[in-house]
């Protein structure tokens, strides 16, 4: 029995997520995921801000102060940035139902193009709201 237990011991640990690097296609499908369920929550403020919107004036700008605060505009950016990053997996999806696209090196390359696109659509809208005066 003791020498079951000394053997256990000594067998090496299976990899876990603080040893082993997931590769770059599925970090990007995991956060593509992640990105829907967001945007679907976001929606969801959308409605409300939609709501006060018909319920008049004093409601529709107690919405908009709270979007146009710092908090707002740092929802705002990350909207887009998830909306870029959504989207651009979505043409992704859409080049691989055509059938191209599925080679290793071609699905790196675009989960890249993906990440820029999202930065960039981040980028983009942090210049409007915090530098262009919207």
């Amino acid at each position: 029995m003791a020498d079951a237990k000394s053997r256990e011991d000594k067998r090496p640990l299976s990899p876990h997520l603080q040893v082993y690097r997931l590769p770059l296609l599925a970090v990007v499908s995991i956060l593509n995921r992640a990105a829907g369920v967001a945007l679907s929550g976001v929606l969801v403020l959308f409605i409300v801000w939609l709501a006060a919107l018909a319920s008049g004036p004093e409601a529709f700008a107690m919405a908009n102060g709270l979007v146009q605060s710092l908090i707002g505009k740092l929802l705002m950016v990350a909207v887009a940035f998830g909306l870029g990053w959504h989207g651009g997996n979505g043409l992704r999806h859409l080049f691989w139902d055509a059938g191209k696209g599925f080679s290793i090196p071609a699905a790196e390359t675009s989960g890249w193009l993906v990440i820029l696109f999202a930065l960039a659509c981040g980028l983009g809208a942090a210049a409007l709201l915090f530098l262009g005066g919207i």
